[in-house]
């Protein structure tokens, strides 16, 4: 997952152009003089300092743009169309990095002051950034600067730009834009409240201590009773997927996966009302039918029928598959419980890996053992040293937000490309997922892209499960994708700066190196011994891997279907009886609204992404087509690697994400390698 800090209203489009005289920038010389003499990487430096000078950097940022803003008005377009284009780009760099930095301070800050700060930036920022977008003025002096003779970036950049503007609301009279400013406001703080409640509901449930038969043993010593004899999990990634996969008492299993569906209830019931209810109020008011229909406009569905048509073209793709694991399931519930007539959704973990490893000889425990996270962590990145001819260099001194943060700059052959940060590891008041976020948008010859991710994974020494290793590559994905796209000449253009849908398409694509034997043979070593993984077991897992895409499958179409539905109709309706009716439809489990459970109140992406869920599995169809190139040359084929980060990876979103594939495969992209995918064996 990737979260990036975008304004409502700059995180809106692409399309429409212009008129007046700008001589085509040179993209080789901005190239070449990318890497001089920039300001050293410290984005994160804020972050740890006074509350004071955090609050001083919001001001400054904000200041800036609106400086740079007024600039722009004393231009004409007409001579001076590239001192426009930067003024405007510089004004956006400004405020972008401001959203940026809040955005992630809010979600991992320890201090509860920082993290208020934090949501009150980003409040003025986007309420700038709506300012700016409605401004008249703005608008008709970029639409003026003449085009013809710039680069396809800028004028794709320009396209993109002028589209976000139109529907901000800028060409409408002056109360419209008056009220779109207010509800873009409120959607923020709703946004913020929704995602606040997630991450401060941590729930607990009290077990005895032989309701954990069945937990590996380092979980069970990692979980000592307290002084009344119990034992305590909480809803945390750590404690809640293992005791899924691991806990033999049904009960048990039970008990956990309730308190999971109950966090945010009640808060964030009638907050996501609002949220809901408020941007299909500025859907409608900008003349579109839904929210569905504004937001996609933008992304390479183009329109919320394509976006609904894909969900049910993939649905049925899996259906079959997904009838057949069911039944298997329930047939293997049934040696345990003769009378078993359903499978549970607290089941369903338990009994894929109880299957996996009696039917395959599959014993996810055993592979644990192979996955020390500090071994996983060097592992990730020796792999995408060699990958992309990058070397990872400590950074001691950096100034970051937690002691358990590390920082990292990016080298090419001892050329500064940027700078990561790893935030690793669960603590209280952290965001609870997996996730990357930028920290500074690199721009060439100005400044180097900065990222960090925040993950749950457990600590130096503990053991990782496959799933939070493919998460890891996953996430490394995004920041190498941040990293590489960090040089363009636009603000707009660099970065991950493409189309919502493909955003996870380059994640995606790593995360197949997790599962793949050579990638796995060069890095998973035995905790205990430093034996390499098995050959065997490497294959086992392949195999185990194959059964569950179809449950799998459906449960994403379930979840970009309810997405989908939220924001396709008007407010006002039951938002558990609609979860309801989807889950039934796509799903044969009943997982979400068993008896005072709430799992849309803690599914983050309803605020994030919003209608637009269903991009996960639309940028796993592309993966699957770009991975066929890999197949053919080899995942470590420095010709190959080189090429993708040279066509798909640097450069950002200078250009459609459709021609970004096409560039690497020399073709459109299909859906025939992600049915074979999921219809393989």
């Amino acid at each position: 997952m990737r979260i990036a800090a975008l304004s409502l209203a700059a995180a809106l489009g692409a399309a429409g152009c212009s008129h007046s005289t700008m001589t085509n920038p040179e993209p080789s010389s901005v190239q070449a003089e990318a890497l001089k003499s920039l300001p050293a990487p410290e984005g994160s430096k804020l972050m740890s300092g006074t509350l004071e000078a955090f609050n001083a950097s919001c001001s400054a940022d904000l200041e800036r743009a609106r400086a740079q803003i007024s600039t722009l008005k004393t231009l004409k377009s007409a001579t001076d169309g590239r001192a426009v284009l930067a003024a405007y780009d510089e004004a956006t760099a400004a405020i972008g990095n401001a959203l940026s930095r809040s955005s992630l301070t809010r979600e991992v800050h320890p201090d509860a002051a920082f993290r208020d700060a934090a949501r009150a930036c980003e409040q003025k920022a986007d309420s700038l950034n709506v300012e700016i977008s409605q401004d008249r003025g703005v608008y008709d002096a970029l639409a003026a600067v003449d085009l013809s003779k710039a680069d396809a970036s800028t004028r794709y950049w320009m396209e993109r730009t002028l589209l976000d503007f139109r529907r901000a609301g800028v060409d409408r009279d002056d109360a419209t834009r008056a009220k779109v400013k207010t509800l873009n406001e409120e959607i923020l703080k709703l946004g913020q409240a929704f995602n606040q409640n997630i991450a401060e509901d941590v729930r607990k449930v009290e077990l005895d201590p032989k309701e954990l038969a069945g937990l590996p043993e380092d979980f069970i010593k990692a979980h000592a009773p307290g002084a009344n004899g119990k034992v305590v999990i909480t809803s945390n990634y750590p404690d809640y997927f293992p005791f899924m996969t691991y806990a033999r008492d049904g009960k048990a299993r039970e008990k956990v996966w309730r308190a999971y569906r109950q966090r945010a209830n009640p808060k964030n019931l009638e907050v996501l009302n609002q949220l809901i209810a408020k941007r299909h109020e500025l859907a409608t008011l900008l003349g579109y039918p839904t929210w569905a229909a504004y937001v996609t406009e933008t992304k390479m569905t183009r329109t919320q029928q394509v976006a609904s048509e894909f969900i049910d073209k993939v649905a049925a793709t899996a259906e079959q598959r997904a009838k057949q694991e069911y039944a298997d399931l329930l047939a293997r519930k049934k040696k345990d419980d003769p009378k078993a007539t359903v499978l549970e959704p607290w089941d369903q973990d338990y009994y894929e890996d109880r299957l996996k490893a009696e039917q395959l000889g599959f014993d996810s425990q055993s592979l644990r053992s192979y996955f020390e996270y500090g071994r996983v962590k060097k592992g990730v990145m020796d792999i995408t040293s060699r990958m992309w001819g990058i070397t990872y260099v400590p950074v001691k001194d950096a100034s970051v937000w937690h002691p358990e943060v590390e920082a990292y700059d990016v080298t090419e052959n001892g050329t500064l490309l940027g700078r990561i940060y790893l935030d690793m590891h669960p603590r209280d008041d952290k965001y609870k997922h997996a996730a990357q976020f930028d920290i500074v948008a690199g721009q060439a010859g100005k400044r180097y892209p900065e990222g960090a991710l925040v993950c749950n994974f457990p600590k130096e020494g503990a053991l990782m499960t496959q799933d939070e290793v493919e998460t890891f590559f996953h996430e490394f994905g995004h920041l190498l994708h941040h990293v590489f796209a960090g040089r363009q000449q636009w603000k707009g253009i660099t970065g991950i700066s493409t189309e919502w849908d493909f955003v996870e398409t380059p994640s995606m694509l790593l995360q197949q190196w997790a599962t793949n034997p050579t990638i796995l043979q060069e890095f998973a070593r035995h905790h205990e011994t430093g034996e390499a993984i098995p050959a065997a077991l490497v294959e086992k897992l392949r195999a185990s891997k194959e059964f569950g895409k179809g449950l799998w499958t459906r449960r994403q179409m379930f979840l970009a279907a309810v997405s989908l539905d939220y924001y396709s109709r008007a407010p006002g309706f039951d938002t558990t009886e609609s979860l309801k009716k989807l889950q039934e439809k796509y799903s044969p489990f009943r997982h979400e609204y068993r008896d005072g459970t709430y799992f849309q109140l803690a599914f983050g992406h309803l605020e994030g992404y919003s209608a637009a869920y269903y991009t996960y599995v639309w940028s796993l169809v592309i993966a699957k087509d770009l991975e066929t190139e890999f197949q053919k040359h080899g995942y470590l084929d420095t010709a190959t690697t080189m090429k993708y980060r040279k066509t798909v990876l640097e450069p950002g979103g200078s250009k459609p994400a459709a021609e970004l594939v096409k560039d690497f495969l020399g073709r459109p992209y299909g859906f025939e390698a992600y049915r074979a995918y999921l219809d393989a064996k």
